[in-house]
């Protein structure tokens, strides 16, 4: 499990510290091994380590091959959480803005859905608990078809 500081808004104008690691494994839904480069080692259940975790984010995995999964640091409520979910949602379209658009027809509060221009993949972004009580925003990036590369 990778444990480092908590995602937080980049300063206007300035992107995060986690948006080039998030360019990089989008990239590699056009690649023609997807996401094979990056997956590591299995995990419980059917969870894999990836070798490209978001810098400051937590227990970024791949569920099966074509899930990728990262959690945000535990923030200490539901309100919190939510704030951070808003801030995290405008990082990553301003991140991956020129092939990635929200789909704000699947959103809801604490819920949104960014969709890769070709189709070829969407994200997710929500708020969550984990097992242990905890608030976090939650990124998933999953392959939509199993098209060409």
């Amino acid at each position: 499990m990778i444990m480092a500081a908590p995602v937080h808004a980049a300063p206007a104008g300035e992107l995060p510290a986690w948006c080039p690691a998030l360019r990089d494994v989008a990239l590699l839904v056009h690649a023609r091994d997807r996401f094979a480069r990056i997956i590591g080692q299995p995990r419980e259940g059917n969870y894999l380590e990836t070798t490209l975790p978001l810098p400051g984010w937590a227990d970024c995995s791949f569920y099966g091959a074509r899930t990728y999964v990262c959690d945000s640091q535990p923030f200490p409520g539901a309100d919190a959480a939510t704030l951070a979910f808003a801030k995290t949602l405008s990082e990553v379209k301003e991140c991956l803005r020129d092939s990635w658009a929200e789909d704000a027809s699947l959103a809801s509060p604490g819920y949104a859905v960014i969709r890769e221009n070709r189709q070829a993949a969407s994200i997710t972004i929500n708020t969550d608990q984990t097992d242990n009580n905890e608030h976090v925003v939650r990124l998933i990036l999953f392959l939509r078809s199993r098209g060409p590369g």
